[in-house]
């Protein structure tokens, strides 16, 4: 049984919502024309609230269970927000990097003007390059968010967000039509194949019991429902990328799945394979030639929390395509004590096997120090 030891931890799915951020990301950075439009804080029935045009988007500051609770009294909910501060709750808990996943990673923006909508997506891209990553650009990573509104409008972001210096890009995979438009977005696939940077798909949609952010707490038995089965809605958006031959045809193109848990994984790989025996190897002209497994250890991760079967499941994948991760702050999050939960529930893995999942697999897809 492997003890947990003094490598360096990287967290590779770690959140910022907008309950979280200071006050000034968008006014500070949208045109005049989009501040009362774009998420703003008000008072609103005696609580600071957030706000975009009509739109509540929650409360600024803390919510039930957050995991800094555990630690800091009178926690006011904007720790998480303020990169010095974060970085002491990450040192605390003896992770050295952190990639974070911002506001609307997991409900999106409720914006229908889609000029309104790149230019809330960019204001978030600037402020997590300029402000937030540039603090410890050595050791935080919040990703930037790509519009998903056009092949276009995601390429241009692309370039920009990775001249400045980004190092991963979240797309909304949820937002679309992937089934009828997976091949449509080819140009953006290429695009970051070509930036050599990877693209996450993160939970947070594919279902009818999804709620988004704002009213997650008016059906008080949704929440579970949903949570439940969030990290399975991701098999479709999987599959889209795996049979249209998006992922064949970019074989430098990194797919990962964010908050997946691994459990489902092995499972649908092993059956994607029969599939591809079954319905590609007969067809003349099929748009994969390699085994979905294949494809899947060369290009696709998936990351994980406290995984119950963990140990038992890693080694049927392999474990160069699973990442560990704090979920820092949310309510599950294994923070104060992550090197204790690493240990309880990965302790049985080789030594090499835990440095991987823990660390190395993380580092190496991100290019971090």
């Amino acid at each position: 049984m492997a003890e947990a030891t003094p490598h360096r931890i990287y967290s590779c799915d770690d959140h910022l919502d907008i309950y979280h951020l200071p006050h000034d990301v968008w006014t500070e950075r949208l045109p005049a024309k989009y501040r009362e439009l774009g998420p703003h804080v008000i008072e609103r029935k005696g609580e600071r609230s957030w706000v975009a045009g009509k739109h509540y988007l929650g409360i600024s500051g803390a919510y039930p269970g957050l995991a800094t609770g555990r630690g800091h009294e009178n926690d006011d909910g904007l720790r998480p927000g303020d990169p010095v501060l974060r970085m002491q709750d990450m040192d605390r808990d003896d992770i050295y990097g952190s990639v974070v996943y911002g506001p609307g990673a997991l409900w999106g923006f409720p914006m229908d003007d889609p000029d309104l909508k790149l230019a809330v997506l960019r204001a978030w891209n600037d402020w997590a390059a300029e402000v937030f990553n540039a603090y410890m650009p050595e050791r935080l990573y919040a990703l930037a968010a790509l519009p998903t509104l056009s092949p276009k409008m995601a390429i241009e972001e692309l370039h920009r967000c990775v001249a400045m210096g980004h190092r991963g890009v979240l797309f909304r995979a949820h937002d679309i039509d992937l089934v009828e438009l997976g091949e449509g977005w080819d140009d953006l696939w290429a695009a970051v194949e070509e930036a050599d940077v990877p693209i996450s798909f993160h939970i947070g949609g594919g279902t009818s019991l999804a709620v988004d952010g704002s009213r997650r707490l008016e059906t008080p038995w949704k929440i579970p429902a949903s949570v439940a089965i969030l990290p399975l809605q991701l098999d479709e958006p999987f599959s889209v990328m795996m049979y249209c031959g998006a992922l064949e045809r970019h074989p430098g193109l990194k797919l990962v799945l964010a908050e997946s848990g691994i459990g489902w994984l092995p499972y649908l790989v092993k059956r994607m394979d029969a599939t591809f025996d079954k319905h590609c190897t007969t067809n003349p002209e099929p748009h994969i030639k390699l085994k979905p497994s294949e494809i899947f250890q060369r290009q696709v991760y998936g990351t994980f929390e406290e995984e119950p079967f963990g140990p038992q499941l890693i080694p049927l994948l392999g474990p160069d395509n699973f990442m560990w991760a704090c979920d820092y702050p949310h309510p599950d999050s294994t923070w104060p004590e992550s090197r204790k939960a690493i240990d309880e529930a990965l302790g049985s893995l080789s030594e090499e096997t835990l440095r991987k999942v823990t660390g190395e697999t993380c580092q190496r897809l991100y290019k971090l120090v």
